[in-house]
């Protein structure tokens, strides 16, 4: 089993930065793969920027392509989404998700689900408003 915890998001004002965090727990193996996803009320859920751990290839979003960074500390196997220059349309509930060894596109353009081989966390949410 593994166990996903985010944290890390609330409100900011347009312009602003926020970082999330990933926090892994249980039977974490260190190359599954890890995104970001979100999802905003009336909307589809989003992959916002996934990491293939197994060779540390990223893949994100048109949307915040430039602006949000994925990366990871080992030494505490949580992994962090660092947020530049948000925008309203940001505004999200943002949920951290892992799975088996997958190319990160791959995995942002279709997560495993958690019924499957995925393991999602409980989600952050985070307001860009002024």
């Amino acid at each position: 089993q593994v166990q996903l915890v985010e944290s890390g998001g609330g409100l900011v004002q347009p312009g602003g930065s926020l970082r999330l965090s990933c926090t892994a727990s249980g039977d974490i193996v260190d190359y599954y793969a890890i995104g970001w996803f979100r999802q905003a009320p009336g909307k589809e859920r989003e992959g916002v920027s996934c990491i293939d751990n197994s060779d540390g290839s990223t893949y994100y979003a048109d949307s915040v392509k430039g602006r949000f960074t994925i990366f990871r500390d080992s030494a505490f196997n949580t992994w962090y989404l660092q947020m530049n220059a948000l925008k309203p349309e940001d505004t999200a509930t943002y949920y951290c998700a892992a799975e088996p060894p997958r190319d990160a596109q791959a995995m942002c353009r279709d997560p495993a689900p958690d019924y499957g081989t995925g393991y999602w966390g409980k989600g952050t949410l985070v307001t860009v408003s002024s």
